[in-house]
C-alpha cells in the first residue's frame, strides 16, 4: 500500500520565497512608539521580522506588542497566524510590566534576559535567560524583561519573541501607565512629536 499524502503541496518560485526572507544586517529597528519608549530604563529596539499587522485598536494605551511605527513595517509581510521580532537593549534596559491578548515566547539569543510576571497574588516572579533558553507566556500573563547581562554596558543583547495571532494586541498593566503619567511621559502632549 503507497503512502498517501493529506496535506495540500504547491510549488513555489523563488522570487515569491525571497519575498520571506529576512537578513538581520538589513532589518530597520524601532524605539518609539510604544507609551514607555521614553521612560528612563525602558530604551529598547525592536526589529519587526514577520507579520505584526497593526492591531484593529490603537488607542489609549493599547497597541501593537511593537509599537506604531514597526508595527507597519514587516520585513516578511505575511498574516499566518504568529509574528517574530527581535528586541535589542543594553544592560538594564527593557519594557515595563505589561499585557498581551496572544502568548508570547521568548528565546534569549545573546546575553542574559530575565523574564518576569505577575504571579496569583501580584507578586513579581522572575527566571534568567541564558542564550537558546525559552519562557512562554499565556495570554494575559502581565510581564517584561530587561537584559541583565554583565559585563560592558555598551554592549547590547538579543532577545528574539514570537507573538501568536495576526495582529495581536498589547498593552501596558495600570501601575505602568499611572507611573509614565507621573514622571509627564503619557498621555503624549499635543504638541510634541511622537517618537
Amino acid at each position: 500500500m503507497a503512502y498517501r499524502e493529506t496535506l495540500s503541496r504547491r510549488g513555489v518560485r523563488r522570487s515569491e520565497m525571497m519575498k520571506r526572507v529576512a537578513r538581520f544586517s538589513k532589518l530597520k529597528g524601532f524605539d518609539g512608539g510604544l507609551p514607555d519608549s521614553r521612560m528612563p530604563g525602558c530604551e529598547r529596539i525592536l526589529y519587526n521580522v514577520i507579520g505584526f499587522q497593526p492591531p484593529k485598536t490603537e488607542r489609549d494605551g493599547k497597541q501593537s506588542p511593537v509599537g506604531e511605527n514597526a508595527a507597519r513595517m514587516a520585513a516578511i509581510k505575511i498574516s499566518e497566524g504568529f509574528n517574530l521580532g527581535y528586541c535589542r537593549a543594553l544592560p538594564g534596559k527593557g519594557p515595563m510590566l505589561h499585557n498581551h491578548d496572544t502568548n508570547e515566547t521568548f528565546i534569549a539569543m545573546t546575553g542574559i534576559w530575565r523574564a518576569s510576571w505577575q504571579n496569583e497574588k501580584g507578586r513579581l516572579e522572575h527566571v534568567d535567560l541564558k542564550p537558546l533558553d525559552v519562557i512562554s507566556f499565556p495570554p494575559g500573563a502581565a510581564r517584561r524583561f530587561m537584559n541583565v547581562s554583565k559585563g560592558p554596558k555598551h554592549q547590547h543583547a538579543t532577545l528574539m519573541f514570537v507573538i501568536g495571532g495576526d495582529a495581536p494586541s498589547a498593552e501596558f498593566t495600570s501601575e505602568s501607565m499611572d507611573e509614565l503619567e507621573r514622571q509627564g511621559i503619557w498621555p503624549q502632549r499635543k504638541g510634541k512629536q511622537r517618537q
